[in-house]
């Protein structure tokens, strides 16, 4: 027979989940990227040169905005990323003009911040058009957009649409007359444009699809646009020379022309372009990778592991708070509607909108307000299930545990508890299921995992890229339904055949005897006296009479 549960398995399972969470090790250099192409190559190249002078480094692909970005500097989420001149100028800093990198470096000495290792190339913003329609409709320069009278449909990126040296300044440079439509993702935005869905995009000096699509660049006739010399923007604390002597002025426009168009025409993954890159190999007869190179990448095992942290630790937060909420829902039945009603408003927030939330509670990116985000959507089945499966009881139960001496707490956690286990890891189950595809939204601020290669793939326009990292997430979440099944099917018929005599155990040891023994310490009658022969015969019952059967 199994041996009594004395700590609530619940409880231990939570500590495990926190220990295996939190059993991560510590990281070195981190390198950051935009979500875009050439920042996603720029950032691989960083990483791997790096790893060749012997400084461990990591690549967070695709954070954010520069915005996001630099949060991430000041919080210490990452140490360095490639950026360009004109953005920490207008963006950043909030000032104009082209200043030389010394003075640029002075005013960022403020903030912890320099700007180190110019690449060698300009990657100035342009608008661009299908170079029929521009010919068509005689525009050639940003001005002859403003004059022109054609209803044109504008798909600008969102980071371009609310830059300080994007459209709201851009327009009333030139005076343009379009209102935008919504925001797309840069890498989408050139197949809207071949597509005929959109007219106008903004565009980068260095992009690969201009040339490909045959697109024209108009004209910026009245300079506008500053500078984008491409370099590394890092924390003062990070040792450049390394960096410095690899790449310092190693890259020209067009020697980045070419390298996005690997990735972006030839299907390439981003190390391998930055690998062949830094060993100066031309890449002509490569493979193009397919799904399963995709799939199986070096990359994979650490994508894995933190996605599986940031699974297993909210929801560890999550069924440590949870379950209390649910008892209390249980045992306090006027605050059961406020605490429901309040777990489902905050499961209706969109993800995107509670991690923006967060961000702005917790002043940094990364890792914490993801594991936030994901512990409050795991919260409602864990609370809901607690208390349905509490409710579900029978209500004697409780007084029968109560009048054999137990305290409130120990019929709590010997016997209701573990009778409502069955409903209570249900609710747990879906709480992790949900949680896997939750946590591929976290790489919009840098929290890692799987959901990075589905940015990826969306940045680059690549199908197979995309699935590599949707179908890991997919099947990790059926991996996670087997798990808490066989983890279900292991503890439900233990803990509730054990639950009731565990609370009569606990009765005996409180009261300190056994029911023989309360049976012996009743009162005792006086003997009875000695009989005697009178009292024998006065007490001796009559003789049974003979009943007649027949007439005598």
């Amino acid at each position: 027979m199994p041996t009594a549960v004395k700590t609530p398995t619940i409880w231990r399972c939570a500590l495990a989940l926190w220990l295996l969470a939190f059993a991560a090790a510590a990281q070195a250099v981190v390198v950051g990227s935009k979500r875009f192409t050439e920042s996603y190559v720029l950032g691989e190249i960083v990483r791997q040169v790096l790893a060749d002078a012997g400084v461990p480094a990591q690549h967070r692909q695709g954070l954010g905005n520069t915005a996001v970005m630099e949060q991430a500097l000041a919080n210490g989420s990452i140490d360095l990323y490639p950026e360009y001149t004109g953005t920490i100028v207008r963006e950043l800093l909030k000032k104009e003009g082209s200043p030389s990198l010394e003075e640029l470096n002075a005013w960022l000495a403020p903030r912890g911040l320099k700007a180190s290792v110019p690449l060698g190339f300009n990657n100035s913003y342009a608008l661009a058009m299908r170079e029929a329609d521009a010919a068509r409709l005689g525009i050639a320069t940003i001005s002859d957009l403003a004059r022109s009278k054609a209803a044109l449909r504008l798909g600008l990126s969102h980071e371009f649409l609310v830059r300080a040296d994007g459209w709201p300044a851009l327009q009333r440079a030139y005076g343009l007359p379009f209102t935008p439509g919504s925001g797309l993702d840069h890498g989408l935005a050139y197949q809207a444009l071949a597509a005929g869905q959109v007219d106008v995009i903004d565009a980068y000096g260095t992009d690969a699809q201009i040339a490909r699509l045959g697109l024209r660049v108009l004209r910026d006739d009245r300079a506008f646009f500053p500078r984008y010399d491409a370099v590394l923007l890092m924390r003062s604390s990070v040792d450049e020379r390394p960096l410095a002597a690899a790449l310092n002025g190693r890259i020209d426009d067009a020697t980045m022309r070419a390298l996005n168009a690997q990735v972006e025409i030839d299907g390439r993954s981003f190390e391998a372009v930055a690998r062949d890159f830094l060993a100066r190999v031309k890449p002509a007869a490569s493979r193009q990778p397919g799904f399963l190179d995709r799939l199986f990448a070096p990359d994979l095992p650490r994508l894995l592991r933190e996605h599986l942290v940031l699974v297993f630790a909210s929801l560890a937060i999550a069924v440590v708070i949870g379950i209390p909420l649910g008892v209390l829902a249980h045992r306090r039945p006027r605050l059961a509607a406020w605490v429901m009603a309040a777990v489902g408003i905050v499961q209706t927030v969109p993800s995107l909108a509670l991690l923006a939330f967060l961000i702005a509670i917790v002043g940094a990116i990364g890792f914490v307000p993801a594991l936030l985000a994901l512990s409050v959507y795991a919260l409602l089945p864990i609370v809901r299930n607690t208390h349905a499966g509490l409710a579900s009881l029978p209500l004697g139960m409780r007084q029968a545990g109560l009048a054999l001496g137990l305290r409130d707490g120990q019929v709590l956690r010997g016997i209701e508890l573990p009778l409502a286990a069955p409903a209570i890891f249900a609710g747990i189950k879906t709480a992790a299921v949900w949680n896997v595809g939750m946590a591929t939204v976290a790489t919009f601020i840098g929290a890692g995992g799987l959901g990075e290669r589905i940015v990826a793939g969306l940045a680059v326009n690549d199908t197979a890229f995309m699935l590599a990292g949707a179908v890991p997430a997919a099947l990790l979440a059926l991996a996670m339904q087997w798990l808490f099944d066989g983890i279900e099917r292991w503890v439900a018929p233990v803990i509730p055949a054990q639950a009731g005599s565990q609370g009569f155990r606990t009765s005996a040891r409180r009261s300190g005897k056994t029911a023989a023994c309360r049976r012996c310490d009743r009162p005792r009658s006086p003997p009875a006296p000695p009989a005697t022969r009178s009292s024998l015969r006065t007490s001796a019952p009559p003789p049974p009479s003979r009943a007649r059967t027949g007439a005598g």
